[in-house]
């Protein structure tokens, strides 16, 4: 048996529809199947604007020049992220401030951010860690209060809710990902989701590389030139072809991942309740989108031994982040608030399992190699 961590999925209809982007005549960014995934996103998540990027590491590079950062201003978020949440913003000169995660969900400890916040402070970057929601009424409370803007890191929650609001709908700006490990793919890809309509027109002129062409080609203006910093940000149509075969099926790949992850859960509940390792937890205000199963396994050595030993069986299984905190750039760049104990500890016991569509046909297999691996 072999089963790979992740194994890309194809509706069917993603040569058709390239095809059909290259017989428009037109492959560079902002064609018809852009379009088509903007529109979808907007009236699916219900954001202001929704632009389609060449990576979710773009969308959060055009909201961190959104935010105006100075150099030294300071941007709070979790540590255990991946590191496009943080170079984002240090590129803008920021200073990243790490704040632990909570033991339940593994997302931004909220009840901690206060106690991060200085006079420098302008951002908070919540992450919304496996699909599972961040405690955002309480997020966005503190930022208006202390007069912060809010981006959520979203890259993983495609399809997800909290209290029944679409993930990416509630702060200033969210960034969505399609790689091809997420839910919904285009090999490489992003969407930057703008809630704050103050922020719409500028959004539109970074993408463009600083200039004003998206308002040329809508006729506000008779020619379009150089009106801010920017970069090449868009996708070409190619990829949005991918991705609006994927988007248009998007429903029922939620409702198979969600049945993969489902088996999972219920296979390993004896397993938790032997204290061999712990599930995810998911709180009752929080619908998730099977983005990934993951374990938490007693020990650094537990884990290292149950990766080694479904290996050998065939099964590719995969740790997650490094902490950034915990990183070189996170030392001469960052700084954290707290001990940082539920960070530390889950990078060291955390494990993912393989969760992608095809995997029914051996799902029983690595399920009975999961709890041989974990006795």
């Amino acid at each position: 048996m072999q089963v790979p961590f992740n194994k890309p999925y194809m509706t069917g209809k993603e040569l058709w529809y390239i095809s059909q982007a290259h017989a428009s005549g037109h492959l560079a960014g902002d064609g018809q199947f852009t379009q088509k995934c903007s529109t979808w996103l907007e009236h699916r998540i219900g954001c202001k604007r929704a632009l389609l990027t060449h990576s979710c590491t773009a969308a959060l590079e055009i909201a961190a020049m959104l935010t105006d950062l100075q150099p030294g201003d300071e941007v709070i978020m979790p540590s255990y992220t991946f590191v496009s949440t943080a170079n984002a913003f240090v590129l803008r000169g920021a200073r990243p401030v790490f704040v632990d995660i909570r033991p339940d969900t593994l997302n931004i400890d909220e009840s901690k951010i206060e106690d991060a916040i200085t006079p420098r402070t302008k951002v908070i970057i919540p992450v919304h860690y496996a699909g599972v929601s961040c405690e955002m009424d309480t997020i966005m409370d503190i930022a208006r209060r202390h007069n912060l803007m809010v981006v959520e890191d979203a890259a993983q929650g495609i399809m997800s809710t909290y209290k029944g609001r679409p993930l990416g709908s509630m702060g200033h700006m969210a960034a969505l990902s399609f790689h091809e490990t997420k839910n919904i793919i285009s090999g490489e890809g992003g969407a930057l989701l703008i809630n704050d309509p103050r922020l719409v027109e500028r959004a539109e002129m970074i993408r463009e590389k600083g200039t004003n062409r998206s308002q040329f080609f809508r006729g506000q203006v008779d020619k379009y030139t150089w009106v801010d910093i920017g970069s090449s940000y868009l996708p070409g149509e190619i990829v949005a072809a991918f991705l609006w075969a994927q988007m248009e099926e998007a429903e029922a790949i939620t409702k198979r991942r969600l049945d993969i992850w489902s088996n999972y859960h219920q296979w390993y509940a004896s397993l938790e309740r032997s204290e061999k390792l712990r599930r995810p937890t998911m709180p009752r205000e929080c619908v998730h989108n099977a983005h990934m199963y993951y374990l938490l396994l007693p020990s650094l050595a537990h884990r290292t031994a149950f990766i080694d030993r479904l290996k050998t069986k065939g099964v590719n299984t995969v740790f997650h982040y490094i902490p950034l905190h915990s990183s070189p750039l996170g030392h001469t760049t960052g700084r954290s608030v707290g001990d940082m104990a539920n960070t530390n500890n889950v990078g060291e016991r955390l494990v993912r399992l393989p969760l992608w569509l095809g995997l029914e046909e051996q799902l029983a297999d690595v399920i009975g190699e999961v709890v041989s691996a974990a006795q």
